[in-house]
């Protein structure tokens, strides 16, 4: 697995290869469109991201130490930002996600990029992550 950083740079290598955010936008449904399958037993209420215009279940579990998540939401686009955050953070240690500044999501321009009720849901699922991956520190 590559690490951390690498995975960063590899979404901020792949969101540079497209000049204009219409592409990226359809990059994000890409990424959606290939999210694993998320069960619908556990579309539940303690699944969902609170704060998030669209609903967006977000499921962790620890495995050998390191944190794996597993996503889904009922809006495309929303759909390609936690699979786009799942890709970088899933297989992780928790500290490592805890730790992390989420930097690159700034360097990406997504949030600005973003309607204003969705920037608000990126912050939501971010903060989620990153609880999660708090919760399950040593």
């Amino acid at each position: 697995m590559i690490s951390l950083e690498e995975a960063k740079q590899a979404v901020i290598d792949d969101f540079s290869m497209y000049d204009e955010w219409l592409d990226k936008y359809e990059y994000l449904i890409d990424l959606g469109k290939n999210l694993d399958s998320y069960p619908e037993e556990e579309k539940t209420e303690d699944k969902l991201i609170k704060g998030c215009q669209s609903r967006v279940w977000l499921n962790s579990k620890v495995e050998d130490g390191k944190l794996f998540f597993k996503a889904d939401s009922d809006a495309i686009i929303t759909k390609g930002i936690i699979s786009l955050l799942i890709g970088v953070y899933s297989g992780r240690t928790p500290e490592e996600v805890a730790g992390d500044d989420f930097g690159f999501i700034n360097e990406i321009g997504l949030k600005e990029n973003l309607s204003p009720t969705r920037a608000n849901g990126l912050v939501s699922m971010i903060e989620t992550i990153k609880a999660l991956a708090a919760e399950n520190c040593n």
